[in-house]
């Protein structure tokens, strides 16, 4: 009993002496010790006290002053008015230093980390040393400056803070500007004066922000757990920019390049799983909806989600193959400025020497900076004009570089195109191959800015197989190998355009007084042998009751352009004919017609003579007696099914095996 009473006495004068005890008289010895321990200045200018429990102590400092290292641009990492923070005293002995909560007022700090490691809230002497970075839970300031540096990472940022207690849960604002991943940064914002950088457990803090980072503006508002590694993130966005594309440098994902955007939805982040939710929006002129993830925790970042058009605008898809935005695209998203070389585009647009193949080459630091799993579905397209596409899907799947589009399935011209494309980027120039297979599409569909063939019915089948090696759609193409080919069977054709292409003019005259009539189209096939980028004709045949067109030539795709000479043999004889060799050349950008020179010059030098003599003997000359027979369409069909050997065949086959 007597023990007991001198051992309570005893913690009862120690208590009173910690209580009572002059702790700023230590002030002198603590400056100097954490000087000498960090290698570098640390004072606290006017008073310290602290209150000593048996866990934690609560340091108060009147003034304080800690310099950066000699490394670092701004002189000090911290200057404040004040100071509390509460210090726990049990990971003192492994040298560990935890703070659970810290207030500072009017504090200037100054942060900066450098490509090797070196930190500037690094508390020993070697700042690369993680274990001397303090653990900090709950930071707590009124008003003050921070100024972060990371030049490694394209990082120099400055931000203000002021508190205004009338301004409810959310009474800190802060106002940032500077540089993020090398581009302008402006945001400001509101939150809680009480910032978690390191909180597990707590109940997350409120956030505002609206920031704008290059072309890219967002907009959050929502809660955040943890600040220093963006845990527990639920917030409410919006997100607009010029280009998805540009979200690489900003935030590592490597998304394509696309038209002019504006999405909006739920952002949540648990450890290092980002889900956007409920995405919805526009992508240029197409709306866009869906989920995405991605997830930071394995070795390569993985995205994956599901998107979904209901209307997908033709305007939009040129930029995914590398080609700029149009017009009416960029103009889409209000509120955002077009790109400034607008003009430009619609200037090279008009040019007729330009190449048309886009060559917009791959980014393989993209290509290897992620993997990705992600399904696309138009349900609708518009806006088609050359190419009639009715909707459109696709599952885009990267992993270690290889990015394939597989399955794709296209709705063209009331059929489809189904097949897959593998770009191996592991490689450069990257090995590229397309297997597309052509189902059912409606002949009266394929080109429907000619009114005559609206009255044409029957459906092309078709293949494409190529591969090749090249860093964009251009360069591929001109140096691929392979097999292209479109074959259809029976079918109805206008008439009056048989006899345009024909150049009969009697039959042109019948038919338009008379009125249009369809004729029987035998079979058609345009079958091409590839060989590293020359597209040379194997079998181009129409064949109708009417007339037989043969064609012969080649398409230079590396040079991108034309030289066929299409055969007319007529069935029927007719007067008033020109039925001459007609000669298609030019480049893909501005390609020609006309008729061969020698055979139409023939005719027109008999004519001249006739016509001297009568008039109407001149007829004589333009007389067709119809020479030409049917094809032999099963010959035709099978020469269309099988590339050549040698570097077609062989390029047709890699393709398959994708």
């Amino acid at each position: 009993m007597r023990v007991g009473a001198i051992v309570l006495g005893l913690f009862a004068v120690l208590l009173l002496v910690l209580t009572l005890f002059p702790w700023d008289a230590l002030r002198g010895p603590i400056n100097r010790y954490v000087s000498e321990q960090t290698g570098r200045k640390f004072e606290i200018t006017r008073r310290l006290d602290v209150d000593l429990g048996w866990r934690a102590a609560t340091v108060k400092l009147d003034g304080i002053e800690f310099a950066n290292p000699p490394w670092a641009r701004e002189p000090y990492l911290v200057r404040a008015e004040r100071a509390t923070f509460d210090i726990r005293l049990w990971p003192l002995l492994a040298r560990r230093v935890v703070i659970p909560h810290i207030f500072l007022a009017s504090p200037a700090l100054g942060l900066q980390m450098e490509e090797d490691g070196r930190r500037t809230w690094a508390l020993g002497k070697n700042t690369a040393d993680e274990g001397t970075v303090p653990v900090i839970g709950l930071l707590e300031v009124d008003r003050g400056t921070l100024d972060f540096l990371a030049a490694h990472l394209g990082v120099d940022l400055h931000a203000d803070f002021s508190y205004d207690s009338s301004r409810g849960e959310l009474p800190l604002d802060f106002r940032i500007e500077g540089r993020y991943q090398r581009q302008p940064l402006t945001a400001q914002g509101r939150t809680g004066n009480v910032l978690q950088l390191n909180a597990a457990g707590q109940p997350p803090f409120p956030l505002e922000i609206d920031a704008a980072a290059g072309h890219t503006h967002l907009k959050a508002k929502g809660t955040v757990a943890e600040l220093a590694s963006l845990d527990g993130v639920d917030a409410r966005f919006d997100l607009k920019g010029q280009n998805l594309g540009d979200l690489y440098g900003l935030l590592g994902i490597a998304l394509p390049q696309t038209s002019p955007y504006a999405l909006s939805g739920e952002l949540r982040k648990r450890v290092k799983l980002w889900e956007a939710v409920g995405l919805e929006g526009k992508l240029g002129l197409s709306d866009i909806g869906g989920d995405m993830k991605f997830d930071q925790s394995q070795k390569v970042p993985f995205l994956s989600g599901a998107l979904r058009s209901r209307v997908m605008d033709m305007d939009d898809l040129g930029p995914l193959i590398g080609l700029p935005p149009t017009e009416r695209s960029a103009k889409a998203i209000e509120g955002l400025t077009p790109p400034p070389n607008i003009a430009e585009v619609k200037r090279a647009r008009r040019d007729p020497g330009r190449k048309v193949l886009p060559a917009a080459t791959l980014d393989f630091e993209r290509l290897r900076a992620m993997n990705a799993d992600v399904k696309y579905t138009a349900d609708r397209i518009r806006n088609v004009r050359e190419l009639p596409l009715d909707k459109g899907g696709v599952q885009v799947k990267l992993r270690d570089g290889v990015l394939t589009l597989d399955p794709l399935n296209l709705g063209v011209a009331g059929g489809s195109i189904t097949g897959a494309v593998r770009i191996d980027g592991a490689q450069n120039p990257a090995d590229i191959r397309a297997r597309l297979e052509v189902r059912g599409m409606q002949l009266s569909r394929l080109v429907p800015k000619i009114e005559t063939m609206r009255s044409s019915f029957g459906k092309l089948d078709g293949r494409i197989n190529l591969s090749g090696r090249g860093n964009s759609v251009a360069s591929w193409l001109g140096h691929a190998s392979g097999d292209v080919a479109a074959l259809t069977g029976r079918g109805e054709f206008s008439n009056l355009l048989l006899e345009f292409m024909g150049l009969d003019g009697g039959e042109i005259i019948k038919f338009l007084l008379r009125g249009d009539e369809n004729v029987v189209l035998r079979c058609a096939a345009m079958a091409f042998d590839v060989d590293k980028g020359a597209m040379v004709s194997r079998s181009v045949v129409l064949d109708t009751e009417d007339t037989l067109f043969s064609a012969s030539g080649q398409a230079n795709l590396s040079k991108e352009t034309l030289d066929f000479v299409v055969r007319p043999q007529p069935k029927d004889r007719s007067i008033l004919s020109l039925r001459t060799p007609l000669v298609i050349g030019g480049t893909f950008a501005s390609p020609s017609a006309g008729l061969e020179a020698g055979s139409l010059a023939a005719r027109g030098a008999a004519a001249l003579v006739l016509g001297a003599l009568n008039p109407l003997l001149a007829l004589a000359a333009t007389v067709e007696t119809g020479p030409g027979s049917d094809a032999d369409c099963q010959a035709v069909l099978a020469q269309a099914k099988q590339p050549s050997a040698g570097e077609p065949a062989a390029g047709a086959a890699k393709a398959r095996k994708q």
